[in-house]
This record gives C-alpha cells, sequence and structure tokens, in this order.
C-alpha cells in the first residue's frame, strides 16, 4: 500500500526524533505540513509497521497511547522520562 505525501512526511518526522527527544502528535502535524492534523498522525502511527518510535510521540497534555500504556511507558523510562499516571512528567 503506497503512503500518501503527508503520511511519509510523519514517517521522517517521527524517524528523525532522537532518544530522549519527545513531541506531540500536533507538532509532528506542523512539521509534516498539516497543522492542526494531530489526529492524522495519531492514526498513521496506529498503523505503521511498528519500526518508527512512536513512543517519541504523546499528546499534548503528555498522555500515554490508551490500551498501550505499559508498553509506551517502558519505553520512555529507558530513555530516561518519568511516568505518572500514564501520563509523562516534564
Amino acid at each position: 500500500m503506497e503512503m500518501s505525501a503527508f503520511a511519509e512526511r510523519v514517517h521522517e518526522a517521527v524517524n528523525s526524533l532522537e532518544p530522549g527527544e519527545l513531541v506531540t502528535y500536533g507538532e509532528i502535524a506542523i512539521q509534516a505540513g498539516r497543522p492542526g492534523a494531530a489526529r492524522a498522525v495519531g492514526r498513521i502511527l496506529a498503523i505503521s509497521d511498528g519500526t518508527l518510535p512512536w513512543w517519541r510521540v504523546v499528546t499534548v497534555a503528555g498522555r500515554l497511547v490508551p490500551g498501550h500504556e505499559t508498553r509506551h511507558a517502558e519505553h520512555l523510562r529507558a530513555e530516561g522520562f518519568t511516568i505518572r499516571a500514564n501520563r509523562v512528567q516534564t
């Protein structure tokens, strides 16, 4: 299945994140050229093949991915983040 240009830009933006770097879905949407498309970024990450460092992307409130909080928290803790009540503490 061929990706849209926006999906390709989302993949590029997420792949460019370094360990210990944390951004929001909205920031990725802006970087990929579609401000306001935070939910679309989430959908793209949800259907990706798992090779993207998806755990470096959170909601603007720091909330972890619903249904994947344990795995999300494990990845973030490994990169030095503190997690409380399924949210990243900044």
